[in-house]
């Protein structure tokens, strides 16, 4: 149905505004550097004011960079209005048209390029089929619950056959489950079509759901490009660690090296990890523990002390104080398990294999 996808990559890309409280100049995206491939789910993910929705308005050409360039596949498209580019949005608020039914919003691109009318037919027919929307086409958009809303944005975008497709947060107006079902709908279809998407969120959770790959921008700089996984077990610093999930952030000293591995001090106790990086002896470093990777138990490396002990049905949420330091326990399936109580006394433990040292 859609043509061939085609890639995506900025080259030194900032984006300048104004202070209006100042009136000094800022770089809402700074010096940005990416390479998105053909057909791939790539998630723009970071804070309010982090800069990804600029960097997606420098793509869909709605904000010109002031620095750089922005290619689409081999073609450099700086210079190109949002018309002539080969990309679709789907906007946050859908941006339906409410005077107009099911068929004609996703007509409507159709008929600016002045498609005969048997095409137009078949294509809408075949992509409201494709979203699950068929014999719906009379409806005005107005009868439609929010997630059919979303689901004709989606038809409108896809069926002008674009290169690429760009989501603008697209979910935040739905509630929490049925969000959950339409990425899963988004992801599928995706990767039915075989398009590139980029896609613009600050939802943790909807990121690792989708994504190929995800780009933690802060302060308008990119932090981290990996996928899933790499960002999560392996971030590049405090907060990429802190923004994906929850993270328990121990303080200590390398105090020996053997190869990859290494022995931390952590307050005053000496802690085995399996992977030490390119520190070296007598350096600062901090450890990035998951709470779903540690547990409380009669021995382990950190004696720490019970402040909160929360059964919360899968699992059962422990906040303990190991030494000064807060540290953060998801423990799932606790049924049959040792529940500790505000109180006592125990040891986080935790495999030297499940800690990243940054």
């Amino acid at each position: 149905m859609l043509k061939e996808s085609k890639g995506i990559r900025l080259e030194h890309i900032s984006k300048i505004y104004q202070d209006p409280k100042t009136g000094k100049d800022f770089k809402a995206v700074d010096d940005a550097n990416l390479v998105i491939e053909p057909g791939s789910f790539v998630t723009l993910l970071g804070p309010s004011g982090c800069g990804k929705t600029t960097t997606l308005r420098m793509i869909a050409g709605f904000e010109s960079p002031d620095e750089g360039e922005i290619y689409l596949g081999d073609q450099p498209i700086n210079e190109l209005t949002p018309n002539k580019r080969d990309t679709a949005m789907v906007f946050q608020s859908y941006a339906l048209f409410p005077h107009y039914n099911v068929f004609d919003n996703v007509a409507y691109g159709l008929k600016l390029r002045k498609l005969d009318k048997k095409v137009i037919h078949d294509k809408v027919m075949e992509i409201l089929d494709l979203v699950e929307l068929s014999g719906m086409e009379g409806r005005m958009t107005n009868q439609l619950s929010g997630g059919q809303q979303q689901r004709v944005a989606l038809a409108r975008a896809l069926v002008v056959e674009p290169s690429v497709l760009l989501f603008d947060e697209p979910l935040s107006n739905l509630d929490a489950k049925l969000r959950v079902s339409m990425r899963t709908e988004i992801r599928n279809i995706q990767q039915r079509v075989g398009i590139t998407a980029v896609y613009v969120t600050h939802d943790q959770s909807e990121a690792m759901a989708l994504s190929d790959q995800i780009i933690i921008m802060n302060k308008g700089v990119v932090s981290q490009i990996g996928t899933p996984q790499e960002i999560y077990y392996h971030p590049a610093d405090e907060f990429v660690a802190d923004f994906i999930g929850e993270a328990n952030f121990l303080r200590g000293r390398l105090v020996q090296k053997d190869g990859e591995k290494g022995v931390l001090s952590i307050d005053n106790h000496d802690v085995e990890v399996d992977d030490i990086g390119s520190f070296e002896v007598g350096s600062d470093c901090t450890v990035v523990l998951r709470p779903e990777a540690a547990v409380l138990a009669p021995e382990g490396q950190l004696p720490c002390k019970v402040v909160m002990s929360c059964f919360m049905g899968e699992y059962q949420n422990y906040h303990v104080m190991a030494g000064d330091t807060l540290v953060k326990i998801t423990d799932f399936n606790p049924k049959h398990k040792r529940i500790y109580r505000v109180g006592e006394e125990a040891f986080v433990r935790f495999d030297t294999c499940d800690v990243h040292i940054i």
